[in-house]
């Protein structure tokens, strides 16, 4: 055997762990959502804690009046929360739009921080402790800007916290609202489903442990304040305050009955810069708490940082060098002894691949059809593979920005 054959048996052996880990999630996951369809949601809490629900934005007017109407309607007692609408120096007519709402509504529980480049503009973290150091509320909850969350996404959320002193946050389900408008948008559908809230819900299920997404979470006021609040220097917060929670004692609890649907980039130029801006924030992330991989004080979170530097070290690494050794094998440029057996392994990996996907996409209503399982067939060799491609740029946009010593600043998702 030549070394071109030893590198080839290290990725695929990083990607088959990777992809056993996935399984085994997807699994436990499926097991969480059997257990969510037993459960029995209140439909009138025996106690209403006050809420404050920060929305960070910046140049949002395209999806800003809608957000904030379905925040106004949500079913929970209209006197027992309020919502904090941080206008972030914004270029666009956001604050005017956010002006006509205030007038509209007779409740006054509609609050507008408009900052301006002195103190705003600076990313969502620094937005967010604008936020948290206006609001009142004994517990914090947090949407982006361009989403329309369910009626009784709160009312969950709050419940489900109130249940036990050891839950510092709750997450709920996050959907893609605008899924059909092209074969991106159902890629990233199937995405949100099997690799965000399976993966979570597998989490949940068999290490009682979740990460905080940038919405749709309800979090202990206290926390936030021992914690001094969010990290400024941290794109992915969300990521970031997760581990720093767990490190506190504190659980964080998925309960999927929570939905927010939000919208999703529907250009591949746009996916790309978002998706970059999360490679470097989780490449942020982990490099500042792989010390606490072999610390017992990290707890449940070690699993998680060694989940993330796998994924953004091991395995898309491993996957770059298997396709590079595949396409120089297919040419004559290399000598591989063990070609045979590397098809075997590919051929059992893109299987596990697709039945996993059936299986967490098997949880939505509507969602396993035959239109979405050509769309998996295909996510493999497209979808899947750009993902080695932001990893990269995010990696790279990282250790640029280390070495310059840039600010963070705000990363537009463009709006539709």
């Amino acid at each position: 055997m030549t070394v071109f054959d030893y590198a080839l048996i290290y990725s695929l052996s990083v990607i088959w762990i990777v992809i056993f880990i996935n399984i085994v999630l997807v699994i436990g996951g499926y097991r969480y959502y059997l257990r969510t369809l037993e459960l029995k949601m209140k439909r009138e809490l025996d106690y209403y804690p006050y809420i404050s629900i920060i929305v960070p934005a910046h140049n949002e007017s395209k999806v800003i009046e809608k957000t904030v109407k379905a925040l106004m309607n949500f079913e929970y007692p209209i006197d027992r929360y309020e919502i904090i609408i941080i206008n972030d120096n914004s270029s666009d007519n956001s604050a005017e739009l956010l002006k006509s709402i205030q007038l509209k509504n007779p409740s006054n529980n509609l609050i507008v921080i408009n900052t301006d480049k002195t103190n705003g503009g600076k990313g969502k973290s620094n937005a967010l402790n604008i936020g948290f150091q206006r609001s009142i509320g004994e517990y914090i909850v947090i949407y982006d800007a361009d989403n329309t969350p369910e009626k009784t996404a709160l009312r969950y959320l709050v419940e489900t916290i109130e249940q036990s002193e050891e839950f510092g946050a709750v997450i709920g389900k996050f959907r893609c609202r605008n899924k059909n408008r092209n074969l991106l948008t159902r890629f990233i559908n199937i995405e949100t489903i099997t690799f965000q809230w399976m993966a979570q819900a597998g989490r949940w299920q068999l290490f009682n442990l979740c990460t905080i997404p940038g919405t749709n979470f309800i979090i202990r006021r206290k926390i936030i304040k021992d914690m001094g609040g969010w990290d400024t220097k941290a794109v992915t917060e969300d990521t970031e305050i997760s581990f720093r929670l767990y490190r506190m004692g504190y659980k964080i609890k998925f309960i999927p009955l929570s939905v927010t649907w939000e919208q999703e980039p529907e250009t591949l130029r746009v996916w790309i810069k978002q998706r970059t801006r999360w490679a470097k924030g989780n490449t942020y992330v982990v490099i500042k708490n792989i010390r606490y991989l072999f610390s017992k004080n990290a707890g449940a979170t070690r699993f998680d940082i060694f989940y993330y530097v796998m994924i953004y070290f091991f395995f898309l690494s491993s996957v770059i060098l298997s396709d590079g050794l595949f396409i120089l094998g297919f040419t004559g440029a290399v000598s591989l002894h063990i070609s045979g057996y590397s098809v075997v392994l590919w051929v059992m990996a893109y299987s596990a691949f697709v039945l996993s996907i059936l299986v967490a996409v098997s949880t939505e209503k509507s969602e396993l059809n035959i239109k979405n399982f050509f769309v998996i067939l295909l996510m493999y060799f497209t979808y899947c593979k750009l993902w080695t491609v932001v990893a990269a740029l995010g990696f790279y946009n990282y250790l640029k920005d280390t070495v310059l010593k840039r600010e963070v600043k705000w990363y537009k998702t463009e709006r539709f």
